[in-house]
């Protein structure tokens, strides 16, 4: 055998080889997709990751917010783009685990259709009421639910959030009905209840934290199993006297079915990289926001409990997206 003709078996050995011809990611600009409207916390960790990822990787990483239908459009479209690595959704749990109970006729299915890279960010909701309102403790606002069942009223960021799923949870759990009071998102049902026009909301801590720590309004429980450390001196629901109203928002990123298995491993690796940057890291928890960062394996298991509870939820409150 010549030497030509022993490099040329070589090289066509070498090309089986595991590994050997895989590609590093990305080969070209990648999207964000933010099923929401900018400017809420699926943005915001869409938009502080992007960056980072940019820098350590070389390439672009942009972000476009494809909002509506409660992040379900924008979910869509990933599902429909090519598993190449160049489209990841940074999405809310709505989408992944609220929608598909809620939501006929849904253009997915959330379980089958996307590969998981990792559960970014969770937070607890807290259950907040105005600076002005009579009621001081979870134990006040039980009393005014049982005393005027189906008045006192509840603002959500909208029919299937997490918050408003909360506040049907703790009706659940303590045997009474409020008021939901559905907004088109986070920001106006908050601009209400600063001004009085609803009584309460179990809103993100993040979305509020501001607003509690200026006085403007008052935190009464918070949903996490401890309590939050942006807010040491509320208890959680448990403490309360509310068991089993242990709720997190989080915030996600997955990818179209059939991204190649090197492809979701190291973006799994330089997502989660990201998240733990110590600069990014700092910045999510002086608001509230816990880094997960787990591996598409546990975010599978976290995915099918939070489907399952939820789906729960919706059905013993006979809830609906309309």
């Amino acid at each position: 055998m010549t030497l030509k003709t022993l490099l040329a078996a070589c090289a066509v050995a070498l090309s089986f080889a595991p590994g050997v011809h895989a590609q590093a990611w990305p080969q070209k600009t990648v999207t964000f997709i933010v099923p929401f409207p900018a400017g809420g916390s699926t943005d915001m960790v869409a938009r502080a990751i992007a960056p980072k990822l940019g820098e350590t990787l070389g390439q672009t990483f942009l972000v476009d917010n494809k909002a509506g239908a409660t992040g379900t459009i924008g979910a869509t479209q990933v599902k429909r783009s090519p598993p190449d690595g160049a489209t990841f959704l940074v999405t809310s749990l709505g989408p992944l685990v609220i929608a598909p109970h809620l939501i006929k006729g849904l253009q997915y299915d959330a379980l089958k259709d996307f590969d998981l890279i990792t559960v970014a960010v969770q937070a607890p909701n807290v259950l907040v009421v105005p600076a002005n309102s009579p009621h001081k403790s979870v134990a006040d606002v039980i009393a005014q639910l049982r005393a005027h069942p189906g008045k006192m009223t509840f603002a959500s960021s909208g029919n299937g959030s997490s918050d408003h799923l909360t506040a049907e949870l703790f009706w659940q759990q303590t045997g009474t009905s409020g008021l939901h009071v559905p907004y088109k998102g986070g920001a106006p049902a908050i601009t209400d209840l600063l001004g009085g026009q609803v009584d309460a909301s179990f809103q993100n801590v993040n979305a509020v934290v501001p607003h509690i720590k200026a006085g403007k309004l008052k935190a009464l429980a918070v949903t996490g199993a401890q309590r939050s450390p942006v807010l040491p001196e509320v208890p959680t629901t448990a403490e309360a006297g509310v068991r089993n109203v242990e709720v997190y928002s989080w915030q996600a990123i997955v990818a179209p079915k059939g991204l190649p298995t090197a492809v979701r491993d190291q973006a799994n690796a330089a997502m989660v990289a990201a998240l733990n940057d110590p600069a990014i890291k700092s910045q999510f928890t002086a608001i509230g926001l816990e880094v997960v960062a787990n591996t598409p394996a546990q975010f599978a298991a976290f995915q099918q409990q939070e489907d399952a509870r939820w789906k729960k939820v919706i059905e013993t409150g006979k809830i609906t997206a309309d």
